[in-house]
């Protein structure tokens, strides 16, 4: 991705290196299960609670012990997130009125090490990136980095772009009232109705990067060879089916939460190409077409 030298967004609470972090910037390192690990790529594209799903949820295997980011390392992705950021702020900020006919609220983007509070409640590293309606805000380790590239093999500096454009998704969700209708029906409904829901939701927050994307590489031309690819192989590797095999051996479809792979790589496709929000609208078709 084309991204050096161009505008950062300040709209950026660097929580790096302690403080409300909860981190440190030199010597972090620490250890993650595997089974966190799966479970944090279940959940962290949420756009909800997600400390909700972790307490939930037990350990799965014995811990492994996740590589640290140097400061080095830190501070270019956090360049390089910010670009992103500042990417999707331009699109939505011109898409919203011609689309949608109203104004864009841009969200804030967190960058933290180690832990970090949010008005969704505390959360760890590995709940992975997360958005939190409650305060506007996308959260970021930056060392999720390392797991897109090392444990769920989506390497690639556009598969962190997609990662972002996500949970800006999820905020224009949250804005537009979406993810509130989506939020109030839990409880009321049996919980694989539930899941099938929050796998819609999943899908056009996939769908809204592949139109962030779309707009972006026509106002900026930010795409190079292989950009689409990488953005497709994170999409595949955080496929449901795709997690629940390597985790369990088996998949079960009523518990998908976010969608299958081939699903998340169809909306991200069909939101790159089409560039029309009025194309992704996921609750409307039937749940076996999705």
């Amino acid at each position: 991705m084309r991204w050096k030298g161009r505008r950062q967004s300040t709209n950026v609470e660097d929580r790096r290196g302690g403080g409300n972090s909860g981190g440190s910037r030199r010597g972090r390192g620490g250890k993650i299960g595997i089974g966190t690990i799966v479970l944090a790529a279940l959940v962290y594209f949420l756009g909800g609670d997600p400390l909700a799903v972790i307490q939930n949820q037990g350990p799965v295997s014995a811990p492994t012990t996740t590589a640290p980011i140097s400061n080095e390392q830190s501070d270019e992705l956090a360049a390089f997130v910010k670009v992103v950021l500042a990417d999707n702020e331009d699109v939505w900020t011109k898409l919203f009125p011609e689309q949608l006919g109203r104004n864009y609220k841009k969200p804030v983007l967190v960058l933290f090490e180690g832990q970090v509070r949010s008005a969704c409640g505390a959360a760890s590293s590995a709940t992975g990136p997360f958005y939190c309606p409650g305060d506007d805000k996308i959260y970021i380790d930056l060392s999720f980095y390392n797991e897109l590239s090392n444990r769920l093999g989506a390497g690639g500096d556009f598969a962190m772009a997609y990662v972002v454009a996500h949970e800006v998704g999820h905020h224009i969700q949250n804005i537009l009232g979406i993810s509130g209708q989506v939020q109030s029906q839990r409880g009321r409904i049996p919980e694989t109705e539930q899941n099938k829901l929050s796998v819609r939701l999943e899908l056009q927050a996939d769908f809204l990067a592949g139109v962030w994307a779309h707009h972006a590489h026509k106002m900026k031309n930010i795409l190079e060879s292989g950009d689409i690819e990488e953005a497709m192989n994170a999409a595949h590797a955080i496929g449901d089916d795709r997690l629940q095999k390597q985790a369990r051996g088996y998949v079960v479809p009523d518990s998908f939460t976010h969608g299958t792979s081939k699903q998340r790589m169809r909306w991200f496709k069909k939101g790159l190409e089409s560039g029309n929000l009025n194309e992704g609208d996921t609750f409307k078709i039937p749940y076996s077409q999705l």
